[in-house]
């Protein structure tokens, strides 16, 4: 059942079990039947019902060496005039609008819901890292309307990042420590994730997924804002590994770091991968999210946080 038709007979609904034939299978069945990643139930079927969508069969692939195309002209022209122009106001009122006009429900509701997820996620190691957390200050990003990403969003998610991790890492130097595991994690902070939204459009033109919704923005972003504003948030999407390392310390496992997919940003890839990347970087904080939501229910129930000790032992709570 899609969030843009509102269909309720199981039939229409491309998901429900019933719908499965053993002599031609839906591969995006399986996939949103399968359990191997702990991913919210409602991002997941946002995610698929994008990727089954046609504007990511058809448009995406047709319109990618376009995109391309635009985006190695950018590049050439940031080499050029790297610092101007500077239309980040601008940019992130595209943003708004090309989602409003031409986002799925199900695109909207995916990048909304990335920034709540990310802002959990810092919240968490911070308050687990062992320094004080009035040392590391960020952002919180919880927009619930889309004319709230104008608020300058996605340039301080990517600030909210890097300043974590450089503030956090120089408070643990000047303690002299090292990120441990707590005598107890908090996961107070982390929520089931079900906001109150505004209604998303559901227009004629309102079909766009957010694969290619995120290959068509990206060279714009290249585009409207400084090289170094560009570069810094394209870098930011290869910092899932660390992020993964540092809740691995917490947690005492590194069972997680199965999930995390997105490559070590010591090596870093061009920015032409950057909306693949995009993609990735989203599927890991939604997986390590829904794993801390997991560990959460865990440690409510007794049990201890790695799986992999199901009979007890040394527990960390």
């Amino acid at each position: 059942m899609s969030l843009s038709d509102g269909a309720t007979a199981w039939k229409n609904d491309p998901f429900d079990p019933r719908r499965y034939d053993a002599g031609d299978p839906d591969p995006w069945l399986a996939l949103y039947l399968d359990h191997s990643l702990p991913i919210d139930p409602q991002a997941k079927r946002a995610l698929l019902l994008g990727a089954r969508s046609w504007s990511r069969r058809w448009l995406f692939p047709v319109s990618r060496p376009l995109v391309f195309l635009f985006f190695g002209v950018v590049k050439v022209l940031r080499a050029i005039s790297p610092r101007y122009p500077n239309l980040n106001g601008l940019l992130h009122k595209s943003i708004h609008w090309g989602l409003r006009v031409f986002g799925s429900p199900e695109c909207n509701t995916l990048i909304l819901r990335h920034f709540h997820v990310g802002t959990e996620l810092l919240a968490f190691m911070k308050a687990n890292a062992g320094i004080d957390p009035d040392l590391v200050k960020t952002v919180p990003l919880k927009p619930l309307t889309l004319k709230d990403l104008e608020d300058n969003v996605f340039l301080q998610h990517d600030l909210n990042v890097f300043n974590f991790i450089i503030e956090l890492n120089l408070a643990l130097r000047a303690a002299g420590k090292e990120i441990m595991p707590p005598e107890r994690v908090d996961f107070s902070m982390i929520s089931d994730i079900d906001p109150e939204f505004e209604r998303f459009p559901t227009g004629q033109l309102n079909r766009i997924d957010i694969q290619t919704a995120v290959e068509f923005y990206t060279p714009l972003y290249a585009l409207m804002l400084p090289r170094a504003d560009f570069m810094r948030a394209s870098h930011s999407l290869q910092l899932d590994e660390i992020v993964g390392v540092y809740i691995g310390r917490i947690l005492g496992t590194d069972y997680h770091m199965s999930f995390v997919k997105n490559g070590h940003p010591l090596v870093a890839m061009s920015t032409l991968q950057a909306g693949y990347r995009l993609m990735m970087h989203g599927l890991d904080c939604e997986a390590m999210h829904g794993w801390l939501r997991v560990l959460k229910r865990r440690q409510a129930a007794g049990l201890p946080l790695d799986p992999r000790d199901p009979t007890g032992g040394p527990e960390l709570d």
